[in-house]
Formats: structure tokens, C-alpha cells, sequence
């Protein structure tokens, strides 16, 4: 643990989740999961590790619980993850692990167990992005299922054709034009993939590759003809 992290490094409304712990634990705590925040991104099992430390000396916080669930589906531990937000969910009662919880369904396989997680309880209770998040996610479930059309369908219940570069706009498009390629739809799905390009200005996705993988796959159709 580097010296220089400090447990007011740590949010206010974390350290508030905390207050409950005696203070010299609450600080070591802290501490883990300003670590298991920073390393989330470049080095997610370490921050798996630092969260499930932070486990270890409080295994009843929710907000320790959530920590480990995010920094286990960083690293790619699925069931753990899932296991971790169920608990976390336990103890709060939060909704908004949804579509974290339905892509680890998907991602271990159970593309059925995903679709459970679309209710208007928890619709109701997630915001704009938790919303799109879980949409993209159960649309997913559906193409995994072989259910194409009824994915391009609920995609095409959120705002597609929105302005804004928040990156739930990114993933919302990369998605739908990924979803219209499986079905066939070549030039639309293509239409897509750039506009994906013009909300995404740090090119977090493959969309170029994908354009250019479309546009040979247009041209060797015109010269079949």
C-alpha cells in the first residue's frame, strides 16, 4: 500500500458508508478501495485483491461488497462478481448492479437467467445510463438466444439518434449497429458504425475496423453481381 494514499482520499459519500466501522479500520478500508479504484481500469486483478482485503475486515458493507463485485467483473471473474452484488444487494437493497448482474449471467452462459434481470421494478429504479446500460445488455441476451429482431427491437426503445458524447451514447450505437450487421442489414449497420465514430472522439471502440470490414464486404458483393 503506497504511503501517500490517505482515506480522505476517498469520496464523501464512501467514507459516509464507512462511519458505521471503528475509525482506524474504517481508514484501512478507505484505503483499499481508493486502490481497488485506481488499478480498476490497468490492472484489475490487483484491484480485485485490494477490494476483497477490504472483504476481509468488513464483509458486511455494502459498499465493500459492490467493490468487489465492479473489480471482479473488471477481472473477469464472473461468478464472483455475481455473487458479490447479490450480496451487496442483500444488504441495501440497491437495484442498480442490474446490468452488471445480467451480463455476468451472459457471460457464464445463461442468457435466460440475463432476461430475469428486465423488470419495471428495476427500471424504475435506475437512471437514464442504467437504464441504456441494461437495455444493451439484455439486448445482448436476446442475440444470444438467437432473437435478433426482438434485440433490434428494444434498442430501438432507447434515443438512438441522441447528439450527446456520453460514452452510454457510444456503446448504445456500437451495439445497434452491431446488432443490424447480424441481421443482414450491411449498409445500415455501416451507417452506424460511423456515426458511432462521431460521438466517440478517443476511439474506445473497433468502429474503424468494423467500417472498413463492412465496406469490403459491400464491395465483394457488387463485384458478385
Amino acid at each position: 500500500m503506497p504511503d501517500d494514499i490517505a482515506a480522505t482520499d476517498l469520496d464523501r459519500y464512501a467514507r459516509d458508508q464507512l462511519s458505521n466501522l471503528p475509525a482506524k479500520l474504517a481508514d484501512r478500508v478507505a484505503r483499499h478501495l481508493i486502490m481497488a479504484g485506481l488499478l480498476l481500469d490497468e490492472d484489475p486483478e490487483t484491484a480485485y485483491a485490494h477490494a476483497l482485503a477490504a472483504r476481509a475486515r468488513a464483509p458486511r458493507n455494502a459498499l465493500i461488497r459492490e467493490a468487489c463485485g465492479e473489480t471482479a467483473y473488471a477481472a473477469g471473474h464472473y461468478a464472483q462478481a455475481l455473487a458479490e452484488l447479490r450480496a451487496a444487494r442483500r444488504i441495501n437493497g440497491q437495484h442498480l448492479y442490474a446490468p452488471i448482474m445480467a451480463d455476468c449471467e451472459r457471460a457464464l452462459g445463461r442468457p435466460t437467467q440475463a432476461l430475469t434481470y428486465d423488470t419495471p421494478t428495476t427500471r424504475n429504479h435506475l437512471d437514464q445510463t442504467g437504464n441504456i446500460e441494461l437495455t444493451i445488455v439484455i439486448a445482448g441476451a436476446r442475440r444470444d438466444l438467437g432473437q435478433h429482431q426482438a434485440a433490434l427491437q428494444l434498442l430501438q426503445t432507447e434515443p438512438l439518434h441522441t447528439t450527446t458524447r456520453a460514452p452510454w451514447a457510444t456503446r448504445l450505437k456500437y451495439t445497434y449497429a452491431d446488432t443490424l450487421h447480424t441481421t443482414g442489414n450491411t449498409h445500415e449497420a455501416l451507417q452506424w458504425f460511423h456515426r458511432v465514430i462521431a460521438t466517440d472522439p478517443h476511439h474506445t471502440t473497433d468502429a474503424p475496423q468494423r467500417i472498413t470490414q463492412l465496406e469490403h464486404e459491400l464491395a465483394a458483393q457488387e463485384d458478385g453481381k
